[in-house]
């Protein structure tokens, strides 16, 4: 439990201080008008309130990934505590601050012109191409996760695809949704209802670390205990956690979510509550399901701590984080508060899944500079996007999400590399810089090593 608090009070901290020392460094400008005002359209440039903005874009950046990658990454061992704490206050947090305020300055765009401004034609090309390859296998994975939970709530149709179940249905009611989530205009469905299932998330979180905290403390996970490679499959422990614990730490694809929200801020001093604050507080969510997964499964009359005995359970469903997230919701929180929670699980995914399609959108219309108030012009993007995913749909998931993770960690580089560039040509601070240079060279070498030792890259370690 002392591992636990102490990086709790650190999370906090790291916001209240850090997060502070990034403001300064961009250097805010509250008089300056920010682009919902400017350039208010009604459909994505639509003023909010900082409450509502800040609710949505947690849910946005949530989704499966910070519980999914928590998960995952506890394999590893107690580190993951660590990566999770330094990487959400000094990765995450400023890469998500960064490209939020970035667009707010840049008039709103997207973040392939954000990192290409910065870095040259070409590599916003090659931006637009991974951004666009990330967000389709972001909302396949973001897809296929809450269909497999919804269809194993109820009995609908399924079909067969090289031996999987496929929950068709489900499938075909959550793209429908889609379809509306991702042409409607931001504040009709996303800006009304994505505050509710925001809470819900949180209340989740709150309720398992409530629950862990009163009767299972005793058996939680320390860094005392040693920050040896516990994975049982033999995967190292870097560069593998570092990939695996992405969106609790630091995540590309919260770079093509910022600019979403930066679209509907009003003054630049929500910017530190908004971006780095919804980090730090996914960073939380990560922190105790991590602590969670690996305290569940503990048996200590046999000699059994949690990781183990999460590896175990694992190895009996196919190593599914759904399977993990379902047992201890409803075994920790009854009935009511399992409800709750699987709600918040589905929820989550799913409204990051049309928030994806959004983003994709908006990257192809900067792109083709189509005037997005026609909703026929919003459907000629769409559509095409829609039957990138459903195609992915029928690819393996646990291939899906490994080619997502490091994708989605190589966008990430990209971004902290063009907000190095700009940092150092504002050149308010000497070397202000090197709040985003740091992550972006760490993050660099995870990334070259992931696909030079990873299954799916180079595997040349055998």
């Amino acid at each position: 439990m002392i591992t636990f608090i102490i990086a709790l009070i650190a999370l906090i901290a790291g916001f209240a201080l850090y997060g502070t020392l990034v403001e300064r460094i961009f250097g805010i400008q509250p008089e300056r008008q920010t682009p919902a005002l400017t350039r208010t359209d009604g459909v994505d440039f639509v003023p909010m309130s900082p409450w509502r903005i800040f609710l949505v874009q947690f849910l946005n950046i949530a989704g499966l990934g910070p519980i999914y990658g928590a998960i995952m990454g506890i394999y590893f061992g107690p580190a993951a505590f660590l990566w999770i704490v330094f990487g959400t206050i000094f990765a995450g947090g400023v890469h998500d601050y960064m490209s939020g305020m970035l667009s707010v300055r840049k008039d709103g765009v997207s973040l392939p012109d954000i990192v290409g401004d910065e870095l040259g034609r070409g590599v916003k090309l090659f931006m637009r191409i991974l951004s666009l390859v990330l967000l389709i296998l972001l909302t396949t994975t973001f897809l296929s996760g809450p269909a497999s939970l919804l269809q194993g709530l109820s009995s609908l149709s399924t079909i067969t695809c090289s031996g999987r179940m496929i929950p068709i249905v489900w499938v075909l009611i959550i793209f429908a949704y889609y379809a509306l989530a991702t042409v409607l205009p931001v504040d009709k469905l996303i800006g009304r209802f994505y505050p509710i299932f925001g809470a819900i998330l949180l209340f989740m979180g709150l309720g398992i670390m409530a629950v862990m905290l009163g009767w299972h403390s005793a058996d939680m996970p320390e860094v005392f205990d040693g920050l040896a490679n516990r994975h049982n499959q033999g995967y190292p422990l870097f560069p593998m956690m570092f990939v695996s614990i992405a969106c609790g730490a630091i995540s590309g694809f919260h770079g093509t979510q910022s600019p979403i929200m930066a679209r509907c801020i009003t003054n630049e001093r929500q910017g530190r509550w908004i971006f780095y604050g919804a980090m730090v507080a996914e960073g939380i969510l990560a922190l105790i399901w991590a602590a969670a997964a690996g305290t569940f499964f503990a048996q200590p009359e046999n000699g059994i701590d949690g990781i183990a005995g999460l590896q175990a359970f694992g190895a009996e469903h196919n190593n599914n984080p759904a399977a993990v997230i379902d047992i201890v919701s409803r075994s920790w929180l009854g009935t009511v508060g399992g409800i709750l929670a699987i709600i918040g699980v589905i929820a989550a995914p799913i409204t990051s899944g049309d928030t994806a399609l959004r983003s994709a959108r908006l990257i192809v219309a900067d792109f083709l500079h189509l005037d997005q108030r026609p909703i026929p012009k919003r459907l000629m993007i769409a559509i095409p996007l829609f039957l990138c995913v459903f195609g992915m749909v029928f690819v393996d998931f646990q291939i899906v999400w490994r080619y997502f993770a490091w994708t989605n960690q190589t966008l990430a580089c990209f971004t902290l590399w063009a907000a190095t560039v700009w940092l150092y040509r504002n050149k308010r601070y000497p070397y202000g810089w090197l709040i985003t240079a740091i992550p972006a060279i760490f993050m660099t070498v995870v990334c070259i090593s992931y696909i030079l030792i990873a299954p799916e890259g180079l595997h040349l370690l055998h």
